[in-house]
């Protein structure tokens, strides 16, 4: 078990008293997906997500194994991307895990000094650190594998003026739907095998200097049939969280057994996207076909008064709009939050998204462990597969 943490709050901002932060992570940069058609996938997240046209790599510019479609909504970056032909290692990245996440992009000051910290104490390269150009500057880039065929990417571009990256080109379109309010990426969730949560931990501590804030184990994340355990890795300006989730021992096979099952190793589980306004957010995600997990019931939403505690008078949202909407909510010492969870977003039961609104507090939401993997059952038994 990590140290304890102590933590003062800035804003949106966590600061780690005394964390050894040896490797300062300004953000999250972007985060890539290897999809089977980046165009397709680009207009979905346009038209349903709310996601605007950013920049645009492919043959047009020179690209001539792969295609990529950037979109962006406030600080967040989505970058989807396609292999061009049958020789691009792409293709067995899809064939193996279907459509997800390979590369969460992390902005760094010096990305070359990034690898050499991370690889020198332990981390598989994955890209030596390249120095990529074009008329609007110069961008440093270096990667290091994590979790299954998962990697981080460095991105120092302090140098750069152009829309996104060397190659890219601003991508110009005449369909762009209104944002929907997502502003930044509050954390991402991977999942890893049977008996391995505890080497990731160690391994996010002593190669980027991460600190394991909060901790629940089977006794804390279980229903009737099933369990897991999850540790909160976050880096020392808390900028950047990582749960990582392995299974437990249950009388059926948990959510996070479907994922290694279909997902076919360790990866991505989903996306936690921050915003100001979750009614009016959801709202509008539910409108333009986005599906949700089957709400709680009844007496989930009977039961948040008393689980709000002295915190059920600072809270402004109506009761009445979040049942409807099924939006949960969760308290913990320094307030409270409201989150919901998408359905898989993939033909596979893997990657969803998460949207919360932070009000104050800093957990993720034990409170609705219970009912939101309930929910989650419900929808395996309708699969097949809990």
């Amino acid at each position: 078990m990590s140290k304890q943490v102590k933590s003062v709050d800035y804003g949106l901002e966590k600061i780690f008293e005394g964390a050894q932060d040896f490797l300062p992570l300004l953000g999250t940069d972007y985060v890539e997906f290897y999809v089977g058609n980046a165009k397709q996938a680009a207009h979905y997240y346009k038209t349903a997500f709310g996601f605007q046209s950013y920049a645009y790599k492919g043959l047009e510019t020179g690209s001539k194994d792969s295609v990529s479609y950037v979109l962006k909504q406030d600080k967040i970056r989505l970058v989807l991307t396609s292999p061009l032909n049958s020789k691009s290692p792409i293709n067995n990245h899809i064939v193996k895990h279907g459509d997800g996440v390979k590369v969460i992009a992390l902005w760094v000051e010096d990305a070359r000094k990034a690898f050499e910290d991370t690889t020198s104490r332990g981390a598989k390269p994955y890209m030596e650190p390249v120095l990529e150009t074009d008329e609007f500057g110069e961008v440093v880039r270096s990667g290091i594998y994590t979790y299954g065929e998962t990697v981080h990417i460095f991105v120092e571009r302090k140098n750069y003026q152009g829309v996104f990256l060397p190659g890219f080109k601003k991508w110009e379109s005449d369909y762009n739907p209104s944002p929907v309010g997502l502003k930044f990426i509050d954390h991402m969730v991977g999942n890893v095998g049977w008996g391995q949560m505890n080497n990731w931990v160690k391994w996010y501590e002593d190669v980027m200097g991460f600190e394991n804030f909060l901790s629940f184990d089977d006794k804390q994340i279980h229903t009737e049939y099933s369990a897991l355990m999850s540790k909160v890795m976050s880096n020392g300006n808390g900028r950047i969280k990582f749960p990582i989730n392995e299974p437990a021992k249950g009388k059926k096979r948990s959510q996070i057994e479907e994922y290694l099952d279909f997902y076919e190793g360790e990866g991505v589980q989903h996306i936690a996207v921050a915003t100001d306004d979750i009614i009016k957010t959801v709202s509008q995600l539910k409108a333009r076909g986005v599906e949700f997990l089957p709400p709680p019931p009844q007496a989930y939403y009977d039961d948040i008064p008393r689980r709000l505690g002295e915190h059920k008078n600072m809270m402004h949202e109506d009761m009445r709009e979040l049942q409807k909407l099924s939006i949960m909510v969760d308290a913990d010492e320094e307030g409270y939050l409201l989150q919901i969870f998408t359905k898989p977003v993939e033909d596979r039961p893997t990657l969803f998204f998460e949207i919360i609104q932070r009000m104050g507090a800093k957990g993720f939401g034990a409170g609705n462990f219970k009912a939101l993997f309930e929910s989650i059952e419900r929808e395996q038994a309708n699969r097949g597969t809990l």
